[in-house]
């Protein structure tokens, strides 16, 4: 019992540092957002500010136009997200339910898409983008964004679950596969779907690389682009106005996530997907 109770005390404190690892960073960027920029370099390590202000967040509005920026972010990652997990669904489909030849190859060739860095395809994307007239714009970084080769991947791992007795019923009874799609598969998937989905959203909001070669102007940039304006090897770094930006940055997914953290927290739990 004495051991058991050592290894429970031992598990809550590894947990509590854990947190506290993951929290600090938060912490840190909303304390330093609200310093001014000569109490932040004189107590780097004081998450607290010794005199409280608003000037970064000031200036931060001042000289870009945050409210257009964001928009920017959001609907790129909307967008991107919303086009990737319907390809990613439908691919999905005809590879776990549909013969045809070459269906093996062509799911290889696919997946292996996965294991080829993004600087091999960076050039030729730009140039179609370029070709295209599609420089500076929002849809020039949604574009190349359209599929994912992960996200057929694991929907169609989560089909690959579902007993194909269903659909050979649903087949036999003369239903379509746009009805067995929408009310037998998408139902038994929507777990996957939505952590996917949840992934897609996160990891394009905080794209940097991509957009800073498609981007020329400030008010078509995305929050991580607005970002890197503050950081400056050569003329020093604000970083009381980047800690601000970082600010801004989190606040539409930490919103998300309160708001569904119910049905989220559901999904992965469910899913099984980390």
């Amino acid at each position: 019992m004495k051991i058991n109770r050592t290894a429970e005390v031992t598990w809550h404190i590894i947990f509590f540092a854990a947190v506290i690892l993951l929290i600090f960073p938060i912490v840190y960027a909303l304390g330093m957002s609200f310093k001014p920029l000569e109490d932040a370099y004189n107590n780097v390590l004081n998450i607290v500010p010794f005199q409280s202000t608003l000037e970064n967040y000031i200036t931060l509005f001042d000289t870009l136009p945050v409210l257009r920026i964001t928009l920017n972010t959001f609907v790129i990652a909307t967008v991107a997200t919303i086009f990737k997990v319907v390809t990613a669904f439908l691919a999905a489909y005809a590879f776990v339910y549909f013969d045809f030849r070459g269906k093996n190859i062509l799911y290889f060739v696919l997946i292996s898409t996965i294991f080829i860095p993004f600087t091999v395809t960076m050039i030729p994307n730009y140039l179609i983008v370029s070709e295209m007239g599609l420089l500076d714009t929002v849809w020039g970084v949604i574009l190349p964004q359209l599929a994912d080769a992960v996200g057929i991947f694991l929907i169609r791992q989560s089909m690959k679950n579902i007993p194909l007795s269903l659909i050979e019923v649903a087949r036999l009874d003369n239903t379509g596969h746009w009805k067995i799609m929408k009310d037998i598969v998408l139902p038994l998937v929507r777990p996957a779907v939505t952590s996917i989905g949840i992934w897609f959203f996160i990891s394009t909001w905080n794209e940097f690389v991509w957009p800073v070669l498609i981007m020329k102007t400030t008010d078509n940039y995305t929050l991580p682009l607005a970002l890197q304006m503050f950081i400056s090897v050569e003329g020093g770094t604000n970083f009381t106005v980047a800690m601000a930006v970082s600010v801004v940055t989190m606040i539409v997914p930490l919103a998300l996530y309160l708001t569904f953290q119910k049905y989220i927290i559901g999904t992965f739990t469910s899913s099984g997907i980390k």
